[in-house]
């Protein structure tokens, strides 16, 4: 009987230890608005990805600790098929279906636009790649930008083109038909304009278009020194480069917002040497980190393509959201924000922290490197990070 009794009293024991550790290691939920179709479709399933290997690490290492309990991250992500319409839908989904209060991934303006209204109005924390000014700012004080955008790529890839080009005279520019395009191109003509290049044609087409023989044959016709696609996908940008060169262009051809080689030049073949980006890295080259290095191993494996900024950045994004909420000590959106702004953490960059209040008004912007890339015999060679100067500071500073 007293065999019984104490064999009954250590399963009782287990089970509330058991009960206890289940507790103390809730599940927070974390979303994401991408586009997992179409011709950007590669973003937004990278975003997934690299997120989900961000919080398998945070979780294997014992999770987030906050008020002295333990939390696992599980990832949920959704299409948003770069379009207003379906980011809305997306953000009914991830906030009032899914009850996600930190969202560490978001791809397009329309569709993050359409997730911030509700977002902010419902205390949800967005970290979000959108490449328009007007998704960050005092006003929108739980929305941060996860990546580079037109405001920190420009000025450094154009003036190291220029650099390489000093003759450059000219440029006719692309962009996409949508709130990226129309708010990164007057970010690109400005910068161009200071370096003393005339834009000579804004152009535009639609998402979703399969011909640019027209588009190609238009931007041809002025004759400019240079084209940029501005925020072109690779897809696009491969299939326009073609076309021009079947049209008999040859000049400088920049794709600043190209994520990566392999598309481009699997589409546009020789037509896309030389290219220049601004948004895309050799993440198994000298200048990557050793977390970047085993990234990129296992995102070709997973998908058969290298890693790029806007995928890596909601990695870094779940490693910011981390480090907020053990500096607040708090699941709070808005503690963990003001922490945010305080807080320098690791990233697969190395040690980081948010900045960009002379531009946006407010530390939102997570400063990272501006990777300056070419094509080269067919591969992407990165020729150098520009740090930002912030960064350094505020590093040196700490």
């Amino acid at each position: 009987m007293k065999k019984m009794i104490r064999t009954l009293a250590i399963a009782s024991t287990a089970a509330i230890l058991a009960a206890g550790a289940a507790h103390s290691q809730q599940v927070l939920k974390v979303g994401i608005s991408a586009p997992m179709s179409g011709a950007a479709a590669s973003w937004g399933l990278g975003m997934e990805w690299a997120a989900k290997q961000a919080a398998k690490a945070i979780n294997d290492a014992g999770g987030v600790q906050v008020e002295g309990k333990k939390y696992h991250f599980e990832v949920v992500a959704y299409d948003n098929k770069y379009n207003a319409a379906d980011g809305a839908k997306v953000a009914q989904n991830l906030i009032n279906r899914d009850g996600v209060r930190y969202i560490v991934g978001g791809i397009g303006t329309a569709p993050i636009l359409a997730l911030q209204s509700l977002s902010e109005r419902n205390g949800v924390m967005l970290f979000q790649s959108g490449w328009g000014k007007s998704l960050k700012g005092p006003k929108l004080p739980l929305t941060f930008g996860q990546s580079n955008s037109p405001y920190e790529i420009y000025k450094p890839l154009y003036a190291h083109i220029k650099k390489q080009h000093p003759n450059l005279k000219t440029v006719a520019m692309l962009n996409p038909n949508d709130a990226t395009g129309k708010e990164s191109e007057p970010v690109a003509v400005k910068a161009w304009e200071e370096l003393g290049v005339k834009v000579v044609s804004v152009n535009w087409y639609e998402r979703g278009t399969t011909q640019f023989q027209p588009v190609a044959a238009k931007l041809a016709s002025f004759k400019p020194d240079m084209v940029d696609l501005g925020v072109t996908p690779p897809a696009d940008a491969g299939v326009v480069l073609k076309e021009l060169s079947v049209l008999g262009w040859s000049g400088v051809q920049v794709v600043p917002v190209a994520t990566n080689a392999e598309q481009m030049v699997q589409i546009g073949g020789k037509a896309v040497e030389n290219v220049y980006m601004g948004f895309a890295g050799d993440y198994e080259g000298s200048l990557a980190t050793p977390a970047q290095r085993e990234l990129n191993k296992g995102m070709k494996a997973a998908l058969g393509e290298g890693l790029n900024p806007l995928q890596v950045s909601s990695y870094d994004s779940l490693l910011a959201l981390k480090a907020g909420m053990e500096k607040a000590n708090s699941l709070d959106p808005k503690a963990i924000a003001a922490a945010l702004h305080q807080v320098v953490f690791d990233s697969s960059y190395g040690k980081t922290a948010f900045g960009g209040a002379q531009t946006y008004g407010e530390s939102l912007q997570m400063l990272v490197p501006v990777m300056i890339t070419q094509i080269k015999d067919g591969k992407l060679v990165e020729i150098s990070r520009a740090i930002p100067e912030e960064l350094t500071k505020r590093l040196a500073a700490k």
